[in-house]
């Protein structure tokens, strides 16, 4: 009597190939089920460390009472922020700041579209005045801030000795040293180290206007005004959006160009909210940063705005 020895479907063994594709497959599945999450984990993961977990710890620091050598002697509630606003330089450094942030960025948007529009024209040697357009970007921002601080030193300055070999003034002058005279060359500088980024965004957004269409218009009879205003700015809004804003936030927290040519001074007549943030620092670590909280609400509330005012999500009709 012979004994049977076929499986049945539910008990034949399965092939191990099989079995493999099997298990690969629920693999993939619960990768399926992640996402875009194994992709932009990394991303979000230093977003939390470089940028959530700082501005935790300074609104934290922000309301407690801190020596100046480190040490926290306890909660000081919201002290640190009646202090801020019961001092009295507070008030101009505001004024300042917006003067400032305005004049540097206002200037710079003007003079990166000319460049932008001289650059995107064909002459002999572009490609090297491009070049040297990067220069003051290459540089660094705090190097270029001791060269012109130099410049304009009272007594070794080049601009002092210049001028006076020239008979244009009888004595050196502390151009530094007078907020009327410091303020204009800061943001000479500033605007001096923000024109490339801004220029080449420009550049940029002129090498997307398609040549169609400045054909089109001039078959249409449109003057080169006309064209300019009617089909260049409105196509090259984007990225004048995109040059604005991120010199909103970089000439709002500039630091290095007036501390390295005036270090806010005399007192904190040539201090941004940045520096005047820097200057508490030095006396009580708590107020500072408080300072650095209504310093990082101002520029969050000011691009805000802005990206309001200029409806950056819709279309003009």
């Amino acid at each position: 009597m012979s004994t049977n020895t076929a499986h049945t479907p539910q008990e034949r063994p399965a092939h191990p190939a099989r079995a493999a594709r099997g298990k690969g497959r629920g693999r993939r599945f619960r990768l399926d089920r992640l996402g875009p999450l194994p992709w932009i984990g990394p991303a979000v993961a230093l977003i939390v460390l470089v940028v959530l977990w700082p501005v935790y710890e300074m609104v934290r620091t922000s309301f407690l009472k801190i020596s100046v050598s480190g040490f926290v002697r306890g909660s000081a509630g919201l002290d640190k922020y009646r202090q801020l606003f019961d001092d009295p330089d507070l008030g101009s450094v505001l004024l300042a700041t917006v003067v400032w942030t305005v004049a540097v960025v206002t200037c710079t948007m003007v003079v990166s579209l000319a460049l932008a529009q001289l650059f995107h024209q064909q002459f002999p040697g572009r490609r090297l005045t491009r070049w040297a357009l990067i220069a003051p970007w290459a540089a660094s921002v705090l190097m270029t801030a001791v060269a012109f601080r130099w410049m304009l030193d009272r007594t070794a300055g080049v601009l002092n000795t210049l001028m006076a070999d020239l008979g244009l003034i009888d004595e050196p002058k502390d151009w530094l040293g007078d907020p009327s005279t410091a303020w204009p060359w800061m943001m000479a500088v500033a605007v001096f180290v923000s024109l490339p980024f801004t220029t080449y965004t420009l550049l940029a957004g002129l090498g997307t206007v398609p040549d169609e269409v400045y054909e089109a218009a001039r078959v249409d009879g449109t003057g080169t005004w006309q064209t300019y205003r009617l089909i260049t700015l409105p196509l090259l809004r984007p990225a004048f959006l995109v040059g604005v804003v991120i010199n909103l936030i970089n000439v709002f927290n500039s630091f290095p160009i007036i501390w390295a040519m005036t270090r806010g001074g005399p007192d904190s007549q040539t201090a941004t909210t940045t520096v005047f943030m820097y200057q508490l620092k030095n006396n009580d670590i708590g107020q500072s940063a408080a300072m650095s909280v209504v310093n990082f609400a101002l520029v969050v509330v000011l691009v805000v705005v802005f990206l309001w005012v200029s409806r950056w999500n819709k279309e003009e009709a």
